[in-house]
């Protein structure tokens, strides 16, 4: 008995290793000069990499952060699709860095899978998915990563078909502690400025999933709104507002191009909970006038699985995938328009706790405004 019967072969792992590896390398230039600069030590996939930190000043910073994608990846499993799910992963680790005035320099991540298939037979063809997605979410949020783990755990992973896989990532940020934003730094009126997003970004899917398979069956992903594949719908890739925040609020040691208080990034727990907890420190409040609209698939999944505007507002991220807190709104939505990120004023921070949004939901005329 060899280790191949068990289900694992090295063989092939090394040659998956070596894709991710090749994927990585075309990460770097993204670095290049920078705070970062990848140093290869060694010419080979499983090699020492590393980068110079020595000289840093006094007052830097530096930490590390772990996400990973959720149950969005079933989602690609379910038409075979995987090509922009490293942006979802991206996007997680590294808009919730800048929410503490931090820029995101380095990402490393592991590939669990059920199996990479056989020799003759293997599932080469998503992890090249998986790289090129690897490449473009890299230099979106423009960090650089570092490695390529790969690991074959059979049973341990699970999911729709015979390709299945988890993905997390850590990424190492750094900051200046003058840069760093506590939540102190905002104050009564300051403008909330809504970066938009038109998909769920990687939360809340566990619930899409569960409307969608109680209204269609096991194979929603099969079915169409309004002419779309609910499926690709859904796997919508996140918007990584990194670079844009960044080149807001000048990062590790690029010069501001506008003044920056707080950002919310909207994950699970939607804008109530995200923006409540960045205006928490100082016992702050937002009126949210004109948010984006949510996306179709949202309005879609709170008719057909009977979700409330205020479920929604908790869950989903309604069209607001990031929110950045400022006193120069102009210089906010100038820099999001050059990255192409559609921005505007949705609203303002206010004396009073709690968080008010005048719904665009799909009980937007019943509900009117929302208190949270």
């Amino acid at each position: 008995m060899i280790y191949a019967d068990s289900g694992v072969d090295i063989e092939l792992g090394d040659d998956v290793s070596k894709v991710l590896y090749e994927a990585a390398k075309h990460t770097w230039n993204n670095r290049k000069g920078r705070l970062g600069e990848v140093v290869e030590l060694f010419e080979d996939f499983s090699g020492l990499r590393a980068v110079n930190v020595g000289g840093l000043p006094a007052d830097a910073y530096m930490s590390l952060g772990f996400d990973g994608v959720g149950t969005k990846m079933e989602i690609g499993e379910r038409i075979s699709k995987h090509d922009t799910v490293a942006y979802d992963l991206f996007a997680m680790v590294c808009d919730d860095a800048v929410v503490r005035g931090a820029e995101p320099v380095l990402i490393g991540s592991i590939l669990d899978v059920r199996s990479l298939g056989e020799e003759d037979n293997s599932y080469m063809k998503f992890v090249k998915q998986l790289a090129t997605g690897y490449i473009g979410a890299a230099k979106e949020a423009n960090v650089a990563v570092v490695n390529g783990e790969v690991a074959e755990l059979g049973a341990r992973v699970s999911g729709y078909g015979s390709f299945n896989y988890n993905w997390g990532a850590g990424v190492a940020w750094f900051a200046r502690r003058n840069r760093m934003f506590t939540g102190r730094e905002i104050v009564e009126g300051d403008y909330l400025v809504g970066l938009r997003e038109e998909g769920f970004r990687s939360n809340g899917l566990s619930l899409v999933r569960r409307i969608m398979k109680k209204a269609h069956g096991d194979d929603w992903h099969e079915e169409k709104h309004n002419g779309k594949n609910l499926a690709e719908l859904a796997l919508h890739p996140s918007r990584i507002y990194t670079g844009a925040a960044v080149e807001m609020f000048g990062g590790f040691d690029w010069k501001p191009r506008a003044s920056v208080h707080g950002i919310a990034h909207i994950t699970g727990g939607g804008v109530p909970g995200k923006l409540g907890r960045v205006l928490k420190p100082r016992g702050l409040g937002a009126n949210i006038t004109d948010p984006f609209e949510p996306a179709d698939l949202m309005l879609h999944c709170q008719e057909i699985g009977d979700v409330t505007d205020a479920e929604a507002y908790r869950t989903w991220n309604m069209g607001q995938g990031m929110i950045v807190i400022t006193d120069e709104p102009e210089d906010v939505e100038r820099v999001a328009k050059k990255r192409r990120i559609n921005a505007r004023r949705i609203g303002r921070v206010s004396a009073r706790p709690g968080i008010q949004i005048a719904s665009k939901g799909l009980n937007a005329k019943k509900d009117g405004v929302l208190s949270f």
